[in-house]
């Protein structure tokens, strides 16, 4: 289970508003379960669409599409979305047998996971519905402010012998250098997991053993991190937004010059080689229903509000009109 967090009470508070003023300007008195993310069945009113829409998979995306689901529900009572968390990996085993209409997804989808669907005729294609990136955090009281990629994957790579932060080459660390490197990390059926280990050490999975695994508990690593002083980590930069008094963030140097993972460098493609897009994976049978249509188009319409409640980066308008064309494609219109 999830470890609760202020982005999620934070969550909850903007859609109480928003139930608080649904309340105020109608007579509807149906309500919503924020912990299952669906609506009342019997909703009435205000939407044009009606049925159900089911999503699974990454831990990363799953709470943006929490947010987008309970501000779709509220203007369309009569659709029910459900958001459930096995990771991108396993959101696809169920995606690409048909059990569910989406997958959120914080990878592109792999070779096998594309034969286990063509098997089973599912037609997909990946629709962007946020930008990310991965924040490698340290503990506050670490001196370090900046690693080159070449350094990172000295720490985390596949038979690694680094123990303390002395013994990363080119870095000074001072009276820090005997401190011992503690690591925290998801698990493999996590996309965060196979996006870093492919971008950091060449390949997906390859990576050191004897790390502590946090599965698709985000939340953990920043408990970790931030209890030990040569601890380090890497979460998604949403979960970093909510924990920036906890843990520190570094630049990261691909060659170019220390970049700090902001917005605007994401947006901009300067946060190399860890910024990345975020997806929901949408099938040509759940695009045939217009309440899954529907929902796919106000994610992406409403990217910003979106994006500012779940604390991800919002899409470009370019970015927009590309994934709109992807739905309207997908759905044959």
């Amino acid at each position: 289970m999830r470890t609760p967090t202020r982005r999620r009470a934070a969550f909850v508070a903007t859609l109480t508003a928003l139930a608080l003023t649904a309340a105020a300007c109608g007579d509807d008195d149906n309500g919503s379960s924020s912990d299952t993310t669906e609506a009342s069945e019997n909703g009435g009113g205000g939407g044009s669409v009606s049925g159900q829409v089911n999503l699974d998979g990454s831990s990363t995306v799953g709470p943006l599409a929490e947010v987008a689901a309970e501000l779709f529900m509220d203007e369309n009572p009569d659709v029910r979305v459900t958001v459930a968390i096995s990771g991108t990996g396993g959101g696809f085993e169920k995606f690409c047998i048909g059990e569910t209409d989406g997958n959120n997804a914080s990878r592109e989808i792999k070779d096998e996971e594309i034969a286990q669907c063509d098997e089973n005729g599912i037609a997909y294609d990946n629709i962007t519905v946020a930008n990310d990136a991965l924040s490698v955090v340290v503990n506050q009281d670490n001196p370090i402010d900046c690693l080159t990629v070449d350094q990172i994957s000295q720490i985390w790579d596949e038979g690694s012998t680094v123990s303390t932060w002395g013994d990363v080459e080119g870095i000074d660390a001072g009276d820090f250098a005997s401190t011992s490197m503690t690591l925290y990390g998801p698990g493999s059926d996590s996309g965060t997991f196979d996006f870093f280990t492919d971008e950091i050490n060449g390949e997906e999975g390859k990576i050191r053993t004897d790390y502590t695994d946090i599965g698709e508990d985000d939340a953990a690593a920043v408990v970790g991190v931030s209890g030990e002083a040569g601890a380090m980590g890497y979460i998604p930069y949403s979960y970093f937004q909510e924990a920036q008094d906890e843990v520190k963030a570094l630049q990261i140097d691909d060659g170019n010059g220390c970049v700090d993972g902001t917005l605007e460098n994401v947006q901009a493609g300067e946060y190399t080689p860890l910024g990345r897009p975020l997806f929901i994976y949408a099938s040509d049978t759940a695009l045939a229903r217009p309440e899954v249509v529907a929902f796919m188009e106000f994610t992406i319409e409403n990217a910003e509000e979106i994006a500012e409640i779940g604390g991800y980066v919002p899409l470009t308008d370019e970015q927009k009109e590309e994934q709109l064309a992807k739905v309207q494609a997908l759905a044959g219109s």
